[in-house]
């Protein structure tokens, strides 16, 4: 149960739409979620007498056939409650098995071997008086339904999908200005740490940063200037990065970015990201001219948490949901989110995030806080304190007053080779 995100929120289309039968419900799929699911399992809320879409949860999909029926009930229960709070208990639910087949498999395979989870999934929701009208699984580019038994419409091998952007959903959503940002799989892989070789020189840059930052971080009264040594360094990669225009595709875009900043670079930030109060004043860029090219860095940073170092990713990971989701990408938002998640699932500031986005909450609130800090740092009378608003292209006027966060020391073993040279252990402070 390691990919999580979820959303309670329904689509602008889906009251534009109506879709009927197997065909275009699972053309419809991509549209409900943003992105196109891999390795998942999603459930969608059906509601009313015609069936309106609404809440709906995705998670990967356990590997062990032991867990199927256990994590199905917690997926029915997360549904149906989920739905409840919000006022209104499901009429149904739509279930969605999404699998590639794997070597020597077929599509059809990998229906047959899953159809044990999809009716683990259908009796959970029927224990809880919610009936499952359609359960499908979409594999390679074929579907199956797992309740129509009418080999006319839905043969053993399954039907083809429609072509991409061909569907009645598919129109509804270009009009309505909805976009589907490529699979699951692609979106994390923007966020994956770098693979070998390119990692040997970024780790050691990370072990030496260590080495001289994890010490001024723990002694504490050098620890307000590391904070502000780690947001002027993040303020020039912006910089650097708002004069670059984005490569068109996202593999040169993001390849694009890595070359725009150094090892060095990299490391000082990721090191004074951990600490909580560095990490909540660079929250505070989530807006604005700049916000896009704030995304880039974070996810760039999230790709240089290699090694030892991968659980450092949550810090650069969480900002980079936060810009998401407060720049209106939910879909980019929960999956960060959710990789912060599932490299440290206690992660104070991912959890909330995670949690507002899904339950559908108005980001605007949080903007609002970040921007009243903000404010009460900046000196009385500058431009940045009139409007309220700054930019990480812009020094602060004035540094926080409040003393810092309590340090939090690193529990990965995998940190020894920092701690030897730094000769003090390592510091995340980032919950």
């Amino acid at each position: 149960m390691n990919k999580h995100d979820a959303t309670n929120s329904p689509s602008p289309v889906q009251e534009q739409v109506t879709l009927r039968g197997p065909a275009e419900l699972a053309d419809a799929l991509p549209y409900l979620l943003g992105f196109r699911p891999t390795d998942s399992v999603v459930m969608v809320a059906l509601h009313g007498r015609r069936g309106r879409f609404g809440g709906r949860l995705r998670l990967g999909i356990p590997r062990s056939p032991e867990e199927w029926q256990p994590v199905a009930d917690q997926l029915a229960e997360g549904l149906v409650s989920g739905s409840e709070r919000r006022g209104r208990r499901p009429e149904g639910v739509i279930v969605f098995l999404c699998q590639d087949p794997s070597a020597g498999e077929t599509p059809a395979d990998v229906m047959e071997r899953l159809r044990p989870f999809a009716q683990h999934l259908r009796t959970a929701c029927g224990a809880r008086d919610v009936p499952v009208p359609e359960a499908l699984c979409i594999s390679d580019g074929r579907f199956f339904s797992y309740c129509c038994p009418d080999a006319r419409c839905c043969p053993a091998d399954g039907n083809p999908m429609a072509l991409p952007g061909t569907s009645v959903m598919a129109a509804a959503a270009a009009y309505a200005g909805i976009q589907v940002r490529g699979s699951l799989q692609e979106m994390e892989a923007r966020l994956a740490p770098w693979q070998q070789p390119r990692t040997e020189a970024q780790e050691r840059a990370l072990d030496e940063a260590a080495g001289v930052l994890v010490p001024r971080i723990l002694a504490g009264t050098d620890r307000d200037r590391v904070g502000q040594e780690t947001l002027d360094v993040a303020r020039r990669l912006v910089r650097r990065i708002q004069r670059t225009p984005q490569a068109p595709g996202w593999a040169e875009a993001d390849s694009a970015d890595d070359e725009l900043i150094t090892d060095d670079e990299a490391a000082s930030v990721l090191l004074g990201l951990q600490d909580r109060t560095t990490r909540d004043r660079a929250a505070e860029w989530m807006e604005g001219p700049a916000a896009g090219s704030v995304l880039r860095l974070w996810r760039a940073l999230s790709r240089r948490c290699v090694g030892p170092y991968a659980e450092y990713g949550a810090a650069p990971l969480t900002l980079a949901g936060w810009v998401a989701w407060s720049t209106g990408d939910e879909p980019s938002a929960r999956v960060a989110l959710g990789r912060a998640l599932a490299l440290d699932p206690e992660y104070v500031f991912a959890r909330l995030l995670h949690q507002a986005c899904n339950e559908g909450l108005d980001p605007e609130t949080l903007r609002h806080c970040l921007r009243r800090e903000r404010s009460s740092r900046v000196a009385p009378g500058t431009a940045a304190s009139r409007s309220g608003r700054q930019t990480p292209a812009e020094p602060p006027a004035a540094r926080r007053n409040a003393p810092a966060g309590t340090a939090r020391p690193g529990a990965s073993a995998g940190r020894s080779r920092a701690r030897r040279r730094g000769g003090q252990r390592g510091t995340r402070a980032g919950r």
